[in-house]
């Protein structure tokens, strides 16, 4: 909603006491030229530009946007400045707290602003994911009539959290991670801007780099630990911000993961494909940033799983007896102690041989059943125990292996479609190497080729 009389006095406090409000907060931005990193998306005539009245639009106005990207990086400075620039009227609401009710407020001020004053609503809509998609759709008259622009910001994938019809009347503008360099700039600016730290302390080299480190890109955690570290420092009355001060001022980087969003995937991407590559460094990197996250210990069990079929296979079937028991056990311990089971299960499938001939075995099988390649079954396969089947001819001709040397009939199997069809390409990596020559073997006598035998 737009600024009550509480609101209103709070920001007079604070912009005749600026000391008063954190760091982040005293820097941001006034105008587009002052935003750190984004500049793909501050070119003349973008979205961005003509939203804050810059060039002329003609017949088309500026569209509703979308403002996508992990957090710290800017969306929500994007849309403080067009606030600052624009002459448009600018309302903002938080999908955390607002409502139907609040939207439709909106648009109905919205309304009467264009039909009585001729002014034009923005509407920053922050965390937009958090919306419903009855809410969403409450957005949908007033977005495609224009009666607002819309800024909507949001951590997550907008295809998966936004329902289509929103997303096709606005522009999807991607944010990207900022840089060291744009990190370093926005640091070495609060260190003496008037408006930041003025000049009352300095950030040695070895400081600034372990203060990028903690920071992961992230603009808003970089000035946190800065402003926390000068604090420290200042009242030991130390001139300059120290490596020790900083790590004692900021006690560990938080873990740049958001399991609810898509680092929840990609962090679990990295693990699987880090296990498949037999980094078991990197694969118990990943693993610590999902624990450290809070992550769910049977989502990562689930996930080691799926990966001793897939990517390990008959190369060392232990492997999945080993995930399975080590789900077994997450599901029964918890965390803390789970870390131990899911770090051995995890060192495990790292390190074992690695095949995929099961997984391209059976997709190779679905392939054909989908491509429509499924014939009767052969007569003497079929069920010959009810009553009325052998005058059918089931089971005329099937030969029991049992009975035979080596226990291998040279009977056909599969339907006349799929006949001689192999999917089964075992590797010779690891235990599947015995599969390797066994399918072989057994090939041949299915076949009834001479000179094979079984064991």
């Amino acid at each position: 909603m737009e600024p009550d009389l509480f609101t209103a006095a709070a920001e007079d406090r604070q912009e005749k006491d600026p000391a008063g409000s954190p760091l982040a907060v005293r820097m941001r931005p006034r105008t587009l030229d002052e935003v750190v990193g984004q500049q793909h998306l501050l070119k003349p005539g973008s979205p961005l530009r003509r939203l804050v009245g810059e060039g002329e639009g003609g017949p088309a106005g500026p569209s509703s946007v979308f403002l996508w990207g992990p957090p710290g990086i800017g969306k929500t400075t994007l849309a403080y400045v067009v606030s600052q620039a624009t002459n448009k009227r600018f309302v903002e609401l938080s999908a955390i707290t607002a409502g139907v009710k609040e939207v439709r407020s909106v648009i109905d001020g919205a309304r009467r602003a264009s039909g009585g004053y001729g002014k034009e609503t923005v509407l920053f809509l922050d965390e937009i994911h958090r919306f419903s998609k009855a809410q969403q759709d409450s957005l949908l008259p007033a977005v495609e009539n224009r009666w607002v622009t819309l800024i909507a910001a949001t951590t997550e994938n907008p295809y998966f959290s936004v329902i289509s019809p929103l997303l096709s009347r606005s522009l999807l503008l991607t944010l990207e991670p900022l840089t060291d360099d744009d990190l370093r700039g926005l640091l070495r600016r609060a260190l003496t801007d008037a408006r930041g730290l003025a000049g009352a302390v300095t950030l040695p080299e070895d400081t600034e780099k372990h203060l990028l480190r903690i920071a992961g890109g992230d603009a808003r955690r970089a000035l946190t630990a800065l402003e926390a570290g000068a604090g420290s420092a200042i009242s030991k009355g130390e001139k300059e911000i120290s490596l020790q001060t900083l790590e004692e001022s900021v006690d560990r980087a938080a873990v740049k993961y958001d399991r609810a969003g898509d680092q929840h995937y990609d962090v679990a991407s990295a693990l699987i494909k880090s296990i498949r590559g037999s980094d078991v460094d990197a694969a118990l990197h990943y693993l610590a940033r999902m624990i450290e996250a809070g992550e769910d210990p049977r989502f990562i069990a689930r996930r080691l799983m799926i990966s001793a079929s897939e990517d390990i296979g008959l190369a060392d079937p232990s492997a999945l007896q080993t995930a399975v028991a080590a789900a077994q056990a997450v599901a029964m311990i918890g965390f803390p102690e789970a870390r131990i089971t899911l770090s051995q299960a995890t060192i495990a499938l790292a390190l074992a041989p690695k095949s995929n001939a099961a997984y391209l075995a059976i997709d190779a099988a679905l392939a054909d059943v989908r491509a429509g390649l499924a014939g009767p079954v052969p007569a003497h396969l079929r069920d010959s125990h009810y009553q009325g089947a052998k005058k059918l001819g089931h089971g005329k001709g099937y030969q029991y292996p049992h009975d035979l040397p080596g226990g291998i009939a040279a009977q056909q199997y599969a339907p006349d479609e799929v006949h001689g069809k192999r999917y089964y390409a075992p590797t010779r990596y690891g235990s599947e190497a015995r599969y390797h020559d066994v399918v072989e073997r057994v090939r041949g006598r299915l076949a009834g080729e001479a000179g094979t035998s079984g064991e």
